[in-house]
């Protein structure tokens, strides 16, 4: 049962993305539950760099999804390579004003409406080595309970959830 304290705004949010990064990353996240992935916003990885949306399959793959919410936010980023050190997918997710030709064709695509997404190109697999991989894990699961913790004191209503 949760513990209530009354919160203004959400206990989990950073106040970093714009609405239609936020839109973009719900239709994704919701995309992932579907396929069986487990997945968290804006982890920070050993680089300093934080990933947009970071996975892992029921596999142990673990994919990175870089979200982009318009051409200028293309154009001004381009640290992107720096994370296929730490996933062996790595796509870019957007919305439908964004036109998918600037995304680079070695990278997945998927393209969200906030309501759901479709992955429209898989992303070519770059197997991590084993080290990186359990570090990874290791960060993921550490983030993902404690941003449980918080929300859960936070007051919220943390349902159960069946990634098996």
């Amino acid at each position: 049962m949760p513990i209530v304290i009354p919160n203004k705004s959400h206990p989990l949010s950073d106040g970093r993305q714009s609405e239609n990064a936020l839109l973009v990353r719900r239709g994704v996240q919701r995309l992932f539950l579907e396929m069986g992935l487990a997945s968290l916003p804006e982890l920070p990885l050993a680089s300093g760099r934080r990933a947009d949306l970071i996975a892992v399959s029921r596999k142990s793959e673990i994919w990175i999804v870089e979200i982009k919410s318009s051409i200028e936010d293309w154009k001004a980023d381009r640290k992107w390579p720096e994370y296929r050190a730490y996933c062996d997918r790595l796509f870019f997710a957007t919305h439908p004003a964004v036109p998918r030709e600037i995304f680079p064709e070695d990278c997945g695509f998927i393209l969200s409406d906030g309501y759901g997404a479709e992955i429209l190109r898989d992303a070519p697999e770059h197997k991590l080595p084993g080290a990186t991989r359990k570090a990874l894990m290791l960060r993921f699961a550490r983030a993902g309970a404690a941003r449980l913790t918080i929300a859960e004191l936070a007051g919220l209503d943390v349902p159960e959830t069946n990634v098996d």
